[in-house]
């Protein structure tokens, strides 16, 4: 139905003074549909009509507010004299500001009602301006809302203090709002509910847990669809899987399971608990799905690191006719860049631009990371340099990309260009930042951005940054204050802190330390063939083979075998798979035709192998193992089929070793390729005869 000025017209003329219940009619039908115009039409009219009267004022407000225009609620309330001395025009205004973009303007304008306009609230009033302080920043006005709850008497009302429970979890008070719920005269299911719910976003996951079984013990009440949905997620974030079957059984009893959302709490549950064939047993048994049960089944493949079945799953969504959005989007980037396929991450890049979603932040960090974990470092910051609208989940992704392809010094840079631009550091940017530090060697910078954390962003140093700055202080060699710093640590340090130091006890040949360090490592973790090598390296560079022959001896009493040596490059939409010493591609003998070629050229130029990576091979063939590792392989094989000038691209599942990375060096500047190597750790970027780490990694 178009509703236009003629049909008001006519029906003012025809109905004449029964207008306002036709205008009545004519503002719920605008509300329901949504439709600003027709809106402003039938505002128009009234003014027209002379029919401007309070309750045609606040209809026409509230229109204005469920069409979500905020700046025609404004104009209307700030020229309509009556408004402003009417509670119930306030509240619509208030109401609309509080689940605005900016709700602190809710609080300016209670302020106004109350001071300037002397207009006492009501209970709706109230109701409407505490979601304006559902923010922990804002837990002081929330504070000063409930004084005046209980100053006017409204404090016992059941929905308000349900709302005043939830504007505390939403402050992340759950003490507070606690509280609240403890001292309401009557509590419905719905606050029951609030308070499970405001465990659950304050990841108190047992105390969402216990609120149920309070609910259950002390009430008569029946749980609902929220109830179950919410404690499942609880059982979900704490991996309680015990409790959660026998949810399960409940919602089956209850005949809830048909609720879309309560099985997708399921399906969730018992995605996150590791139970994946119950979940998609779950999922394909049937009934309504909604494209956040696609996302839930699609994540928990991801999870499961179950990639290719994930991208089924995606297919499958689109084929039922589900249209995704940004999480699912997300999810499939994030399979895209696990996988390092950077093909399929343009090909999803490509339906977002489609779908218009690509100024979603989610989106865009997604997008970032893909390119950033593709190996396309310049692709990953034009889509952060065309994001207009970045928050800190954008920047930090950028700042680790920047870490990763080895660019510390700009990863740095764009850290204080995000501090100048006024964006907030979560945890995980100091991760970046201090490893960009320890990778540039920025001591001094390091320790500044270090202290910041808990002094200036009141953020607490977890174990991640510790080992961040052991690793800064070994690279340079300052062996013995890393050691000082790790005895000074708060927490007790872990299997990464210890690991960062003895890499820098290998670096700078402590064996003293090194293997003291490494003592710790085998106790910590026994089964980390890693800790091994590296001691076994720190021996043998000293020449000290007896010892390396016993830490191989005591790999093979611990049942712990060094991970083989495995590298990938893509080829026209195929993928290429390269093990140590690897004999069974078909062209083989070209493959080390082209490494004999290679180890000749780059010897003109002064290579020398570096044996001491060479480690397992029987003495005197050392140099030829280290023309067996994978990585080689790969890149005689790309320079072999990739045409002439482009790059190559080659993903390892271990750290490149340092004779592979002097071998790309030189291949980069003989063949003028640019190579691209992602190992374990990070990218190296190989031009003209140097890396993008400049050998410091």
């Amino acid at each position: 139905m178009v509703v236009g000025l003629k049909m008001v017209d006519s029906i003012v003329v025809k109905v004449g003074s029964k207008i306002f219940s036709s205008v009545s009619n004519l503002l719920k039908h605008a509300a329901k549909s949504k439709n600003l115009r027709h809106a402003t039409q039938i505002h128009s009219q009234i003014v027209t009509s002379n029919e401007a009267s309070l309750g045609n004022i606040n209809s026409l407000l509230w229109v204005y507010a469920k069409c979500g225009s905020i700046d025609s609620t404004l104009l209307l309330f700030a020229t309509t004299p009556l408004a402003s001395s009417n509670v119930v025009s306030w509240t619509t205004l208030i109401s609309q500001l509080s689940h605005s973009d900016n709700p602190s303007r809710a609080l300016t304008c209670f302020n106004r009602m109350r001071r300037t306009a002397a207009v006492c609230p009501n209970h709706f009033t109230f109701s409407a301006v505490l979601p304006a302080c559902a923010h922990p920043p804002l837990l002081s006005h929330a504070q000063q809302i409930h004084a005046l709850l209980l100053k006017h008497g409204f404090h016992s009302d059941t929905f308000i203090a349900t709302t005043l429970v939830d504007t505390y979890a939403n402050c992340a008070s759950m003490a507070l709002a606690q509280n609240v719920f403890d001292q309401m005269p009557h509590r419905n299911l719905v606050s029951w509910n609030s308070l499970i719910v405001g465990f659950l976003k304050n990841k108190l996951y047992f105390r969402a847990i216990g609120v149920l079984r309070a609910l259950l013990q002390k009430t008569e009440l029946f749980p609902d669809q929220v109830t179950f949905s919410s404690v499942l997620s609880a059982c979900a974030g704490m991996v309680e899987l015990g409790f959660g079957k026998q949810l399960h059984g409940s919602v089956v009893k209850r005949a809830l399971v048909g609720f879309v959302y309560v099985k997708n709490s399921l399906v969730d549950m018992y995605c996150k608990c590791g139970v994946f064939q119950d979940a998609a047993k779950l999922f394909c048994d049937g009934g309504d799905r909604d494209v956040v049960t696609w996302n839930v089944i699609i994540m928990g493949c991801v999870h499961g690191l179950n990639f290719e079945q994930a991208c089924n799953f995606f297919m499958d969504m689109i084929r039922e006719g589900v249209e995704p959005d940004e999480t699912s989007y997300s999810s499939l980037l994030q399979v895209s860049a696990s996988l390092a396929v950077l093909a399929q991450g343009t090909l999803i890049h490509g339906r977002v631009l489609k779908t218009g979603r690509l100024e979603n932040p989610c989106v865009l960090s997604s997008l970032v990371t893909m390119y950033g974990k593709c190996g396309s470092l310049s692709d990953a910051y034009r889509v952060f340099g065309e994001a207009k609208d970045r928050n800190v989940v954008c920047w930090t992704a950028m700042i680790a990309v920047f870490h990763q392809h080895g660019c510390g010094n700009e990863a740095i840079e764009l850290f204080e260009e995000m501090l100048r631009e006024g964006v907030v550091p979560e945890y995980i940017t100091f991760v970046s930042v201090l490893s960009a530090c320890s990778h540039t060697g920025k001591v001094d910078d390091g320790f500044r951005y270090f202290n910041s954390m808990a002094n200036v962003h009141c953020i607490e140093p977890g174990l991640e940054h510790y080992s961040c700055m052991v690793d800064l202080l070994g690279r340079v060699g300052r062996l013995e204050e890393a050691w000082r710093f790790i005895e000074s640590m708060p927490v007790k340090p872990d299997s990464s802190v210890w690991g960062a130091l003895l890499g820098a006890c290998g670096k700078h040949g402590n064996v003293e330390m090194g293997e003291e360090v490494a003592e710790r490592l085998f106790k910590l973790e026994p089964d980390n063939p890693g800790n091994y090598v590296l001691l076994s390296n720190i021996y043998t560079r000293h020449g000290m083979l007896e010892e390396a022959d016993e830490v191989r001896r005591l790999m093979g009493i611990n049942g712990v075998r060094k991970e083989i040596g495995c590298s990938w490059i893509d080829v026209k939409n195929m993928t290429f798979v390269f093990n140590a010493d690897d004999r069974s591609h078909s062209r083989t003998q070209e493959i080390h035709e082209m490494l004999q070629k290679l180890k000749e050229l780059i010897k003109t130029r002064g290579y020398v192998s570096e044996i001491q990576f060479a480690t397992n091979s029987v003495e005197g063939s050392e140099e030829q193992s280290l023309w067996c590792h994978s990585e080689k392989l790969a890149l005689a094989f790309g320079l072999l089929v990739l045409p002439p000038g482009s790059p190559v691209r080659i993903k390892k599942n271990l750290r490149t070793c340092g004779d592979c990375h002097t071998v790309m060096k030189f291949a980069s500047e003989i063949f003028q390729r640019e190579i691209i190597v992602r190992d374990i750790n990070r990218f190296h970027r190989f031009t003209n005869g140097s890396c993008s780490c400049r050998d410091y990694w």
